[in-house]
């Protein structure tokens, strides 16, 4: 548990979402294991996920060209987003939201068709082959039902994760959240803040590339 009020976890109009500090994440994945192992999600079914992104630019010089490089890590997860589009596409309503704002997979409802999966720009909802149905984070809500934080926040050792009510987050840390790799914000609005790398590129830079895609 941190500092914060217990009673703030379970509020029902807490409309949370996750703060991600780029600049303290060193890629151990910690937040990824936690999460996997306390959802017993299967091989290949991930629904959080560390992003290594790497890149660089040259810059002009009147002897050699001057190399920019970078490299950095994102923890993403579902972000509850405002504009959800994994609730407009699905056709049978499984994609619901509770009273606290998150997203979750309504079970009796999933027909597996994986409309949702399609339309995520942030990868969130994953196919379950076991189960034959869609799953995705549900910001731990058993964990926050009995006062408990979300397993990724509170296996981080680096304390890079954060969550709360997004208005709070906001508040805290500003507001930034269209870092690459992530896509443009701006679409589905997502409960999220990033605070940047020291050398975090802008959502539609072109200089850097994912080097671990087979793991998200």
């Amino acid at each position: 548990m941190t500092d914060k009020d217990s009673a703030a976890y379970t509020a029902p109009d807490g409309n949370y979402g996750f703060f991600f500090d780029q600049s303290l994440c060193n890629g151990c994945k910690a937040c990824h294991i936690a999460c996997k192992d306390k959802h017993d999600l299967p091989s290949g079914v991930n629904w959080r996920r560390v992003v290594e992104y790497t890149g660089g630019t040259w810059s002009s010089s009147e002897e050699l060209p001057v190399p920019s490089i970078f490299s950095y890590y994102t923890s993403i997860a579902c972000n509850h987003c405002e504009d959800a589009i994994c609730m407009t596409v699905c056709p049978t309503t499984a994609m619901s939201r509770r009273d606290d704002g998150t997203v979750y997979v309504d079970p009796g409802k999933c027909v597996g068709c994986r409309y949702c999966e399609w339309a995520c720009s942030y990868g969130a909802p994953q196919f379950n082959p076991e189960v034959g149905q869609m799953t995705k984070c549900d910001l731990c809500y058993d964990y926050r039902e009995t006062g408990q934080e979300p397993a990724c926040v509170s296996a981080c050792p680096s304390r890079a994760l954060d969550w709360g009510p997004i208005d709070d987050l906001r508040a805290e840390y500003g507001t930034e959240n269209g870092i690459a790799p992530l896509p443009d914000p701006s679409v589905l609005k997502p409960r999220l803040v990033v605070k940047p790398h020291k050398d975090a590129q802008s959502w539609d830079s072109t200089n850097g590339e994912i080097l671990n895609p087979m793991e998200i």
